[in-house]
């Protein structure tokens, strides 16, 4: 049985904490803003704003992750993607996401229901019913939410922001399929590299407009394909030890450069680059369990950030949206705002380690359980749970 302990990897965990960082702070900084803020008095406003407005690629790289880590655990656990079991992939990955997932739109369907601004049908002019979270919130759970926006815009704060759902969990429900139909790895590749070539087409295609070139399926699977294509790639060659550091460094240097260019302007490759580099990091870093700096008490918070990345992700903004009914971007004073900012990262904190520790895993361990009790021996199911649960890819974050 491999155990969650030799598994977990202090680096990708860190690499997790900066892209939900980044999106936390891109969502703060679109409800608040951050320059009438001290740090808009000790960064320049142009830095400042490619520092908080380009946090969409944190998701770029989630996808990259969760490409990564799902396929490594299903070929460390079967062997090969031709033997993946489906039964057992779709019980754990529903073990994973769908409890706190219910709950969090439990939380949004009920205060949009009843009226509650940034809850409610009501965002981008929009002026949709109550009845409307059918089809919103149905959407968010049956994969398709992205297609929906693309016909709706964003009309609803709160719900808009789990667009990434479906195309991660398009990308589970397709994985095994493809794996049992194509079998051989060279066919798996053909099909990884065709989803990468195609998706900047596609985002230059759309350019002058977001939500097709961010959120559609067809611009964010070449990301999820880069994670697997270098899990492959591990699996073959892995890297030797004296190179890891220094492309681990530079693929670093690589996003940080990639995210402070942006996208505007480079729709159709900017994301390309930015998965590109964020591969890079994770080829360096698979499998090296070395100390170092940021995998100490430098970087705790963001390890941790990343530990909990799924639940931060869905419940940051159910927290951003009710400290938004308590003060407004216009009530909110410049000496207020940074205080306020760390006030939402600490709320966020706490909710989503309140989610994890008391609903998120035992829940999990129930489902895992049941799925464990309809055909699985127990040293398969501690090895399953092991090696794909106790990694958190979750939905990439």
């Amino acid at each position: 049985m491999v155990q969650a302990s030799q598994l977990r990897n202090a680096r990708i965990d860190l690499l997790r904490g900066v892209a939900i960082s980044c999106v936390l702070l891109l969502h703060f900084t679109l409800a608040y803003g951050l320059k009438d803020s001290p740090l808009g008095t000790l960064i320049p406003h142009k830095l400042l704003g490619v520092m908080v407005y380009n946090g969409n690629y944190g998701v770029t790289i989630f996808f990259v992750i969760s490409g990564f880590l799902i396929t490594s655990g299903v070929l460390q656990r079967w062997g090969s993607l031709g033997r993946i079991d489906m039964r057992s992939f779709y019980a754990y990955r529903a073990a994973r996401i769908l409890p706190p997932l219910l709950a969090a739109l439990a939380i949004v369907v009920t205060l949009g229901s009843i009226g509650v601004p940034h809850f409610s049908n009501t965002d981008g002019g929009n002026n949709l019913p109550a009845s409307h979270f059918l089809l919103g919130a149905g959407s968010v759970l049956t994969f398709w939410h992205n297609v929906l926006m693309q016909s709706y815009g964003y009309f609803n704060y709160c719900l808009n922001v789990y667009w990434s759902l479906s195309v991660e969990e398009v990308f589970y429900l397709a994985l095994p399929p493809a794996c049992l139909v194509l079998r051989r790895n060279w066919l798996f590749v053909a099909l990884c590299l065709l989803l990468v070539l195609y998706a900047p087409f596609y985002r230059a295609a759309h350019a002058d407009n977001e939500i097709y070139y961010m959120y559609a399926y067809q611009a964010c699977f070449d990301a999820i394909a880069i994670g697997c294509l270098t899990a492959l790639l591990v699996r073959r060659a892995a890297l030797p030890l004296q190179w890891r550091r220094p492309l681990r460094l530079g693929a670093a240097v690589g996003m940080a450069a990639v995210y402070l260019i942006g996208f505007g302007g480079h729709e159709a490759l900017g994301f390309s680059m930015m998965a590109l580099f964020a591969a890079l990091y994770l080829y360096a870093v698979a499998g090296d369990s070395r100390p170092t700096l940021c995998t100490g008490a430098l970087g705790v918070l963001l390890r941790w950030a990343g530990r909990h990345s799924y639940e931060l992700y869905l419940f940051h903004v159910i927290v951003l949206a009710l400290m938004r009914n308590v003060l407004s971007k216009k009530e909110l004073t410049y000496a207020s705002r940074l205080p306020w900012f760390l006030l939402f990262l600490l709320l966020s904190g706490a909710v989503a380690w309140l989610v994890a520790r008391y609903l998120a895993q035992p829940a999990s361990r129930r489902i895992r359980a049941w799925a464990d009790g309809r055909g699985q021996s127990p040293a398969q199911a501690g090895e399953l749970h092991g090696e794909m649960v106790d990694q958190q890819t979750g939905t990439g974050r």
